[in-house]
Formats: C-alpha cells, structure tokens, sequence
C-alpha cells in the first residue's frame, strides 16, 4: 500500500555538521548569510555542543573588541617602498 504525502506539506530539513565544519561557518553564520536548513544546523551544533559554543562566544568576543579598528596609515615612504617591491616582482 502505497502512503499519499502531499506536496504541499513542508519538510523540516537540519543539516548535520562536525566541528570543523561548523568553524568554518561561523562568520557566515553571524551575517545570516546561510540558508535555512544550514542556519538551524549551525544553531543546533552550538546548542549541544559545549566546545564550540565556547569557541562562538570567544568568536563573537573578538569581533566585538577587534571589528570597528580604523584602518592603519601607513607613512608615505614605506608605502612607496612597497609599491616599487611589487612593481618590481610582477616584472617577468
């Protein structure tokens, strides 16, 4: 006997990731960059699992003392001496 599922019903799909895998989600993760299912795998992960949900707080921490510092102006002289050393290495 073969069991009716109607196309309409909606499929509630948690993608499943190991920790190496979550790490390298995170930032993408924090911009909401991910799609759903990826996004409530993210979240399920970090919920259960006690090192990486440590491993987030100190990702957020950082970006909280680190993410606004104004670029760096480097001096005209050094600048130049970069600029000649890269046109210099892309001479054949």
């Amino acid at each position: 006997m073969k069991r009716f599922i109607p196309e309409t019903r909606a499929v509630n799909v948690v993608k499943r990731f190991t920790c190496d895998e979550l790490a390298e989600l995170l930032t993408a993760y924090l911009e909401d960059a991910l799609d759903q299912p990826s996004h409530a795998g993210v979240h399920a992960h970090l919920t259960c699992c006690e090192g990486c949900g440590r491993y987030f707080d100190q990702f957020r921490a950082t970006i909280r003392v680190l993410g606004d510092q104004p670029p760096e102006k480097l001096p005209a002289d050094v600048r130049d001496r970069l600029m000649s050393a890269f046109r210099t290495r892309r001479r054949p």
